[in-house]
């Protein structure tokens, strides 16, 4: 017995919601997922070593768009880069903490500032930060790689046909 308080009630995500089954998404409805939520998490480098921020964003075009702050790690990387931009992964999920049902996104490509006056402007009218400071700046991530998947109650052997042994 563990002398830690609560120890082994939560092992890992353990728990009564039983196996899941997953399913590879197709880009269009990958995409089409992430665009129904509002948060997300942005992973790049800083220091030679991976980074992740959770931050808001839309989906405008097709692709990814946050507002982040001057001297963000972020927006410092993408200023700092070629007119490539810096490779980052974005990932966005919705799955129930008890059932273990739903989805996950993670999206790898190319970040850069977005410059157009036009452009920030109408980002700023749409997206709004849910944590305080001033975000002028915006960044565009263009989906090179999409991968998602849907989590689904396993089928029991009985449907499946499949069983032990």
């Amino acid at each position: 017995m563990s002398s830690r308080p609560g120890a082994g009630a939560h092992r890992g995500g353990a728990g009564t919601a039983g196996p899941r089954h997953s399913i590879p998404l197709h880009r269009a409805e990958a995409l089409r997922l992430l665009g129904s939520v509002s948060l997300g998490r942005i992973v790049f480098t800083q220091d030679a070593l991976p980074a992740i921020r959770p931050v808001n964003h839309l989906l405008d075009r097709g692709e990814i768009i946050i507002r982040t702050q001057e001297g963000a790690a972020i927006a410092t990387a993408t200023r700092q880069a070629d007119m490539d931009g810096v490779v980052v992964a974005y990932e966005a999920d919705t799955i129930d903490p008890v059932t273990h049902i739903g989805w996950s996104v993670v999206v790898t490509g190319y970040c850069r500032p977005v410059t157009d006056p036009r452009d920030l402007a109408y980002y700023r009218e749409l997206l709004h930060p849910w944590t305080e400071g001033q975000r002028e700046h915006a960044l565009r991530i263009r989906p090179d790689l999409v991968t998602g998947l849907r989590l689904t109650a396993a089928l029991p052997a009985s449907v499946t046909g499949v069983g032990p042994g």
